[in-house]
């Protein structure tokens, strides 16, 4: 694996970090008060922001080149640093319109999509017009075991009926959300429990969805993206919009967030970073007990082990990344599983010595340190908890050792 920067990403590199320092960090104040006054709508920063990057060709990098004519013509390994400065925000990611779950759901349509579904869906979300949300989770049942899923997906002529309840859907909130992928079970009685789901497509305007409400995280409610409660009620949408087909939603789920999982993993490891600088940035200008806080021991050891911290996440990520390329997510999955175990934790060491250092400044909203901190807590439980990456690798681990 080749650690230096090509060419082409160092001139992207470059171009985001500058649009980052002109356009994101100088307004981000602006992007919350208009939160405040959006609500669950889009906010014209965000709006004007993206228009920018659409402009600048800083658009849709996520999609690897294997992904052919919707491709962002990068490497999984190519995107990583560029993730990286996007995770310097809670929102820039959504500006180049690499921002989850619409890159997840994209990548989904462009590898399994039909014409008439990549046109009809694929092409809106590419061009950055409408929003979406992926439906799995559920409240009644360990949805960490996709296995478990409850919703419903029945056949009756031409159409498909879902009935069931989902929560913490990220994105449906949004007024802009036009389209869910939802999971559920056609044949709950097969003999292979990995057979029984489906994925279909569902306008979130179909009669019979009802957004419940907004879920909160920590006492937010993440506006304008929202993590929403849904129920489907006999919800009717035409046989044409099951993906790849009956039974094959397993293998959907797991296409779609082998991707996903070292997306967060990249922007996890810019998060960590701006936090760290942040710790710098405060313990140089701060006075405590007659010394410059820099000059404290135990600042001083809080900035190493982040330092060292961050370079081993960031290092595995890249490694990960490259193995993707390489080998394909499945090739790469126990890479994968081990930065998903990491890298959040990581984060949340690094931000809560941050927030420590900025004492009760660091809890309110005059940084991102607590909304990061919050953000940085649900990818530990995001596309996978922590124990289902442990159980999963360690049993691959173990597997080849194993005396016969």
């Amino acid at each position: 694996m080749q650690f230096e920067y090509t060419p082409k990403v160092e001139a992207l590199r470059q171009q985001i970090q500058a649009f980052m320092q002109e356009h994101v960090f100088p307004n981000e104040a602006l992007y919350e008060q208009q939160v405040e006054e959006c609500g669950w709508t889009t906010t014209p920063l965000m709006h004007e922001l993206k228009a920018k990057a659409k402009a600048a060709g800083l658009w849709n990098f996520f999609l690897p080149v294997s992904f052919g004519q919707y491709s962002g013509g990068l490497t999984n390994l190519e995107y990583a640093p560029l993730a990286e400065l996007m995770g310097h925000n809670g929102w820039a990611s959504e500006i180049f319109n690499c921002s989850a779950p619409d890159t997840g759901n994209m990548e989904v349509l462009a590898k399994y999509g039909t014409p008439a579904q990549q046109q009809q869906w694929l092409v809106p979300l590419l061009n950055g017009e409408i929003r979406s949300a992926f439906a799995m989770t559920e409240p009644d049942v360990a949805s960490s075991d996709a296995t478990n899923i409850e919703t419903t997906i029945t056949r009756d002529g031409d159409d498909y009926i879902i009935n069931g309840r989902k929560f913490y859907i990220s994105g449906a909130c949004r007024d802009e959300c036009k389209i869910l992928i939802v999971m559920g079970k056609t044949d709950p009685n097969h003999s292979n429990r990995h057979l029984q789901q489906s994925q279909v497509l569902v306008p979130i305007d179909t009669p019979g969805v009802t957004v419940v409400r907004p879920m909160k995280v920590f006492g937010y409610n993440d506006a304008p993206e929202g993590h929403a409660e849904i129920v489907f009620e006999d919800v009717r949408v035409p046989v044409e919009n099951i993906i790849l087909g009956e039974g094959r939603g397993f293998e959907v789920a797991q296409g779609r967030l082998g991707p996903g999982r070292i997306h967060h993993c990249m922007r996890s490891i810019g998060a960590a970073q701006r936090a760290l600088e942040m710790i710098c940035q405060r313990a140089n200008s701060r006075v405590v007990f007659g010394r410059p806080m820099s000059k404290q021991q135990s600042v001083r050891e809080d900035v190493a082990r982040a330092a060292v911290e961050i370079e081993q996440c960031r290092l595995l990520t890249l490694k990960a990344a490259d193995m993707m390329d390489k080998a394909g997510n499945k090739g790469a999955r126990e890479l994968i599983a081990m930065i998903k175990i990491a890298a959040p934790s990581m984060a949340l060491k690094v931000i809560d010595r941050a927030i420590q250092i900025h004492g009760a400044a660091g809890l309110g909203q005059d940084t991102f340190l607590a909304q990061m901190f919050a953000w940085q807590r649900v990818l530990r439980l995001a596309d996978g908890p922590d124990e289902v990456h442990m159980m999963q690798l360690g049993r691959d681990l173990m597997a080849r050792h194993q005396e016969f």
